[in-house]
């Protein structure tokens, strides 16, 4: 409870998943990445940012990004199990263009925290850093602690203020002690897990795989431009918008099961067929056990009630919104 308490009232410490940065400078860099990812990267100026997805020619996904631009670099944060591999393919898809890249995977390190009053305590914390409470998403600037360079940007995924501090490994222990001391709490996974999914914030290689295509996951309001020129796996996602109406073949919804926690991947059933699998589970302080999972077209609507495959039997559970505190 103090965990949730943190993270809903103060400040909490932790990451919603392991991830890993790559750096790509050079005067191409922005002209380079629009063609690959999903979102607007050439209107990002210094000191902004943006969520995007790098898709397949058939519009599945390659990994999800965080993008900050600083003014002389593109820093791409992706999941840390993938970044070797990310690394490989923007480097097959370079020619003539004046960009260089880098792993920073080992250099950086990001502290997370979360909470109303997260912005406050690193203002205190990191000498110069204005109200953050005032910044954007994706607002990202360079400051020092105790010596060190840090880059701070605001990062929204648990449905309160999220920021998340990039520096060297060496130092990053204590910046976190200096937070512990000023009030922030080192809070678990299971804190951070029942959250996320009460905010409906899906995770790669979770809640999204390279079987997904983003608006199955219900990313594309964030992650896709809609007014920029062409990217991989864009005809894909016209196709379905526009000649489809938007509808896929499966949903990530929000889940309010009635009882214990399921196994993640447990089937969703509903009148004697499965329409769906579970993708995360917890439990939450108010709403019990919840989940995110993912289900037929025809099942998507909040208040639907279907089953949850158990060991000992099928649990009953409720369709929700995404985020669930409005459907609560």
């Amino acid at each position: 409870m103090e965990d949730d308490r943190a993270l809903r009232e103060g400040a909490g410490i932790g990451a919603v998943s392991a991830r890993a940065q790559i750096a790509v400078a050079g005067k191409d860099r922005a002209s380079y990445l629009q063609g690959l990812l999903t979102n607007d990267i050439q209107a990002l100026t210094a000191g902004t940012g943006c969520y995007a997805a790098w898709l397949t020619p058939q519009g599945r996904m390659i990994t999800d990004l965080h993008v900050l631009e600083s003014g002389d670099m593109l820093l791409l944060d992706v999941p840390a199990e993938v970044v070797d591999g990310i690394l490989q393919r923007l480097d097959q898809y370079l020619f003539s263009e004046d960009v260089q890249l880098a792993s920073l995977a080992g250099a950086l390190r990001g502290v997370w925290m979360h909470g109303p009053a997260a912005g406050a305590m690193l203002s205190k914390v990191i000498a110069g850093v204005p109200g953050l409470s005032a910044w954007s998403e994706y607002q990202n600037a360079r400051f020092e602690f105790a010596g060190a360079p840090v880059v701070i940007t605001r990062i929204t995924q648990l449905g309160v203020p999220g920021f998340c501090a990039y520096i060297a490994p060496e130092h990053a222990d204590a910046l976190v002690r200096a937070l512990v001391a000023h009030g922030a709490r080192e809070v678990g996974q299971q804190a951070i897990d029942a959250l996320r999914i009460e905010a409906g914030y899906p995770v790669f290689g979770t809640d999204m795989t390279e079987d997904t295509i983003p608006l199955e996951a219900g990313i594309e309001s964030r992650a896709i431009s809609f007014t920029k020129g062409c990217y991989v796996g864009q005809e894909i996602v016209i196709r379905v918008l526009h000649r489809g109406g938007g509808r896929v073949a499966r949903k990530l919804v929000g889940l309010r099961i009635d009882g214990a926690l399921p196994q993640r991947g447990a089937r969703i059933v509903a009148g004697g067929r499965e329409i769906g699998s579970v993708t995360s589970v917890a439990s939450a302080p108010t709403l019990g056990t919840i989940a995110l999972g993912y289900v037929h077209r025809d099942f998507t609507a909040p208040g639907t009630q279907i089953a949850v495959a158990a060991v000992d039997g099928a649990q009953s559970a409720t369709v929700t919104e995404r985020p669930m505190s409005s459907a609560a």
